[in-house]
């Protein structure tokens, strides 16, 4: 009997949604091109039973099966965009609230206002 994984049983349950969405999306893709699972398969370097598990959106299939399938469909870069720094909403939102605390920045002070200041000594 194989090992359960972890990823498997402790996975989100959007992120399952999210990954069998992207398995049906890679099925619809493979059958709109007229490809077998057996060629499909080949040319992505995965065994048939892998790739049907990839098609059903198995969290266990490897990063680089998924990302080898959508290099076939010419959308790998779409991979990268999904973590690109400028969509991570969190981050940014992290970023605002420490902006909000740091203590205001005070004006410069202005030439004439240095000028007409009596001086020191």
């Amino acid at each position: 009997m194989p090992k359960t994984s972890v990823i498997a049983t402790s996975l989100p349950p959007v992120a399952a949604t999210a990954l069998r969405q992207l398995g049906e999306n890679l099925a619809i893709a493979r059958v709109r091109r007229k490809e077998s699972q057996r060629a499909w398969a080949q040319r992505i370097g995965i065994s048939v039973p892998t790739l049907i598990r990839l098609e059903n959106g198995d969290p266990t299939v490897s990063m680089g099966a998924y990302a080898s399938a959508l290099w076939l469909m010419g959308r790998v870069q779409t991979l990268a965009d999904a973590a690109a720094p400028s969509a991570d909403l969190g981050a940014l939102e992290r970023d605002l609230r420490e902006a909000r605390r740091r203590r205001p920045v005070h004006k410069p002070a202005s030439v004439a206002g240095k000028l007409s200041s009596p001086k020191r000594e």
